[in-house]
């Protein structure tokens, strides 16, 4: 039996948390698939969107699919690597393909509410201006701000080292 170090009790709490995470994040996806999968059944979906807008929800559907599949990803790299075996790789893996499901999530989210803004204002120009204010908002909150808050969490620990050798 193997002595489990502080750095891989490390890596393991923190593949906890990243894989907990993704366990957070993937009802919201999952009840915006659902949202889409009944809204194409529903009455008016041929006669109140413009075929393009059709095209536009089904590109958003494959795209929360592909979020679905990027979320997921972490926890079946866990179990295919074997679940007691964390690795600085294994980690860094589950980041990136949480951190990417973003990307396709984000761009769904506001094409499905470009989508509803048109049908509920019955034009083009506002739901444009809006579904561009979600793309900014949600570029600023999920990569932005974290980034942002990373840099100035090193600064502070650089400047406490520094003051911590004076």
């Amino acid at each position: 039996m193997e002595i489990e170090t502080k750095e891989d009790k490390k890596q393991r709490k923190a593949l906890d948390s990243l894989l907990s995470e993704c366990r957070m994040v993937l009802p919201g996806i999952q009840a915006l698939f659902g949202f889409q999968l009944i809204s194409i059944f529903s009455e008016g979906f041929e006669t109140r969107l413009h075929p393009e807008e059709r095209i536009f929800h089904l590109v958003a559907l494959v795209l929360v699919a592909c979020a679905v599949a990027l979320v997921m990803a972490p926890a079946a790299c866990h179990r295919q690597a074997g679940a007691p075996e964390v690795s600085e790789r294994l980690l860094r893996l589950a980041s990136a393909l949480l951190l990417a499901s973003m990307v396709p999530l984000g761009l769904a989210t506001c094409i499905e509410l470009y989508i509803v803004a048109r049908v509920i204002l019955g034009e083009r120009i506002l739901p444009i201006l809006i579904a561009s204010f979600m793309v900014l908002a949600l570029a600023t909150l999920w990569y932005l701000v974290p980034r942002l808050h990373a840099r100035r969490g090193r600064t502070i620990r650089s400047r406490e080292v520094e003051t911590a050798r004076s």
